[in-house]
């Protein structure tokens, strides 16, 4: 990525105007323009600490004044959904991460599953309890198998409601426990020992989903749930999990790995696996985060450019886009005869009055609409090789220097952007007082 960032010409430091400065950033699948303002950016964050002292402070003189024993506050937030720019941040990182920690491994990497009972709100009655499950299990996985557990995780959910959890990592070779059991003196057997890794997984997911519920019946004599968490444990322990090397092999590059965990274009028939069930729809019992990474760093350069140059970079990368043809499905209205909408009624309004009053002349349809990357001249592109991307957007911004009618219309579209981040950002700013940025 550094060798990819030095093609491109940088430009020359600060010269004490603020405003904002173009940035490209290149990692192994993402080339990314932003047109970062760092100095707002740091006042806007002065602001908002300094904003939130005085709330603790008012906080803290009305509980000491009012309130005899201060309690937290109860959660009031409702998660129903996978939001997309949830989705779009995941895609982005995904494809930023340097996954050189786990090739070096040499396992293989297939794709985990970890799902859940039938009466899967016996064991995961919130989100919170999912996440305690999994801090658990990388425990175990480290102990078991002699290294922490990295890699890719997301949260997805059944039609009948039931969390389940992709895990994209490595493959451990030879029997659980067999490095701890060579190098400790005393040696303590633990749950799974001695088994394979997909037979572990199975035997350690299943003791984990279920440790809560059976320490809670322990103490309770003649708990009437002990025969059904019985059931329970034993169908889970025959098919609550899967490891499937095929779907693993799919991940060549960080590109491909993205869009599978996001779930976009062919993946659309499955959205109810981003839908949060109703029972978890209340405040305090969301599932927190949908997606994360485990033992992975980022991998990215940037390097400074100037705003004409920032821009014939991002309209380049918008057509590269638009050749790739990517498409998003759309519902249309259409009137039965497929024009407007009429209505005979003279009170009413607009297409949605029309809809109200003769529901039966209006049709709805789905549509594939092309997707806009880049539109305002920022943004980023999922690429299967962010480096060659970028050295192919270095040499066609050289012939573009050479060109002085393409130059100049790159410098004219970059005073527009630049005076529309002006009067966007509002006179606060120093660097409208300057005039010329």
């Amino acid at each position: 990525m550094s060798a990819a960032a030095g093609l491109f010409a940088k430009r020359a430091g600060w010269d004490g105007r603020e405003g904002p400065r173009p940035v490209l950033t290149i990692a192994p699948g993402v080339v990314s323009v932003g047109w970062p303002d760092v100095a707002r950016r740091e006042r806007t964050a002065e602001r908002a600490q300094e904003t939130a002292r005085k709330r603790v402070s008012e906080l803290a003189r009305y509980r000491a004044e009012y309130c005899d024993d201060p309690a937290e506050p109860e959660p009031t937030r409702v998660v129903s959904e996978w939001s997309a720019k949830s989705r779009s941040r995941m895609t982005r990182v995904l494809a930023e991460l340097d996954y050189a920690p786990m090739l070096r491994l040499g396992l293989k990497l297939p794709m985990s599953t970890l799902t859940y009972p039938g009466d899967w709100l016996l064991v995961a009655p919130t989100g919170a309890a999912v996440k305690r499950h999994m801090t658990v299990f990388y425990r175990r996985f480290g102990r078991a198998w002699g290294f922490e557990w990295l890699g890719i995780w997301k949260l997805e959910f059944q039609r009948r409601g039931a969390p389940h959890i992709h895990l994209w990592g490595p493959q451990p070779e030879g029997t659980a426990g067999e490095l701890r059991r060579l190098t400790q003196v005393r040696y303590r057997p633990a749950v799974g020992d001695g088994l394979p890794y997909r037979v572990w997984l199975s035997v350690v997911w299943t003791d984990v989903v279920f440790a809560e519920i059976e320490k809670q019946m322990a103490a309770t004599k003649n708990d009437p749930r002990r025969d059904h968490v019985a059931e329970q444990r034993r169908r889970h322990g025959l098919a609550g999990t899967g490891v499937d090397l095929k779907e693993g092999d799919r991940m060549t590059d960080p590109k491909r790995l993205a869009v599978y965990f996001s779930k976009h274009g062919s993946y659309g028939a499955k959205e109810y696996q981003n839908q949060v069930p109703e029972e978890w729809q209340a405040p305090g019992c969301g599932p927190g985060r949908f997606w994360g990474y485990r033992g992975l760093d980022k991998a990215t350069a940037g390097v400074e450019l100037a705003p004409a140059d920032a821009v014939f970079v991002a309209r380049t990368m918008r057509r590269l886009a638009r050749s790739q043809g990517v498409t998003r499905q759309a519902t249309v209205r259409r009137t039965a005869g497929g024009g407007q909408v009429l209505s005979k009624y003279p009170d009413v309004i607009g297409l949605a009055g029309a809809q109200y009053l003769a529901p039966g002349r209006t049709r709805f349809r789905k549509v594939r609409r092309p997707v806009v990357r880049l539109g305002n001249g920022a943004g980023f592109l999922c690429v299967n090789d962010g480096p060659a991307i970028a050295a192919g957007l270095a040499r066609a911004l050289e012939r573009r220097i050479q060109d002085p009618e393409s130059a100049r219309r790159s410098a004219e579209a970059a005073e527009a952007k630049l005076a529309r981040l002006r009067r966007e950002t509002g006179p606060s700013s120093h660097y409208l007082a300057g005039g010329r940025y």
